[in-house]
């Protein structure tokens, strides 16, 4: 039944082309229970050793032997934590304030064969000029690449029929009409088109709000099987400036393509 509430939602809010999936948000993996924690999507058993990283803080630790870890930074806004343990899916959740004061615990998944991890790095698209008020942007660390992030990865043969999800872990500063109007933002006087991405040159999605496990669906007919696919992710402008182009500032990280 909540997946079922989840996908309504999102069919409600996110505005896609004619290729588009679904772009799915939210943390459907974060529980709360009584201690920091990492554990097995699978089995519930702790995991020992996985990385976990504030990009944005420039800070990191590991969980000990009893996948128990201590988050030694300041969280007083919005902020993404980022998961990564050899032989599992790179994982990555926006916590606040709130959420912050009660531990956290998060399971991971084992990777499959049909994984594709392109990308684990935070990527900040636009043009480094964003108000204060703009969603997350006070947690905004890494410098621009430029108004838009691309790269080619290799997809093998999959069968017709299978099911091919781009996902983001996690993105933030996305200042849409529809992020404003869900109080993401607090930006008055200004709102951006959407954050656009691209599959071998075909729009696939607009992304309207900032979160995780965004998931994107890719059309069978647009990929290239044992061929280097591009996967293009364009950041949106400000609508509210005509004089020249102000792009929206956003930050993403935990890029990847997978397939059943």
């Amino acid at each position: 039944m909540r997946k079922l509430f989840i996908i309504l939602l999102l069919i409600f809010i996110v505005k896609l082309p004619a290729f588009s999936g679904i772009v799915q948000g939210g943390v459907e993996k974060e529980r709360i229970l009584g201690s920091n924690k990492v554990v097995d999507y699978e089995t519930n058993s702790p995991v020992s050793g996985a990385k976990i990283s504030i990009p944005q803080g420039n800070y990191s630790t590991y969980t000990d032997e009893n996948g128990q870890f201590n988050l030694g930074a300041d969280i007083n806004k919005p902020t993404v934590i980022s998961v990564e343990k050899a032989g599992y899916k790179p994982y990555s959740m926006t916590v606040n304030k709130i959420s912050r004061s009660k531990p956290i615990v998060m399971s991971i998944e084992k990777t499959t064969p049909k994984d594709i991890t392109i990308d684990t790095n935070m990527f900040h698209l636009g043009d480094n000029s964003y108000s204060e008020l703009s969603a997350n942007a006070g947690e905004f660390q890494v410098q621009s690449v430029g108004p838009f992030y691309s790269k080619k990865v290799k997809i093998p043969t999959i069968t017709p029929g299978t099911k091919v999800n781009l996902i983001i872990g996690s993105i933030i500063g996305v200042d849409t009409l529809l992020a404003k109007s869900m109080g993401q933002n607090k930006v008055v006087n200004a709102y951006a088109s959407p954050t656009e991405v691209y599959f071998n040159g075909n729009k696939i999605a607009d992304i309207q709000v900032n979160g995780d496990g965004q998931r994107i669906r890719v059309p069978y007919n647009l990929i290239k099987q044992n061929q280097l696919n591009e996967i293009t992710i364009k950041t949106g402008r400000n609508l509210s400036q005509t004089a020249y182009v102000d792009y929206d500032d956003i930050e993403f990280m935990n890029l990847s393509v997978e397939t059943n």
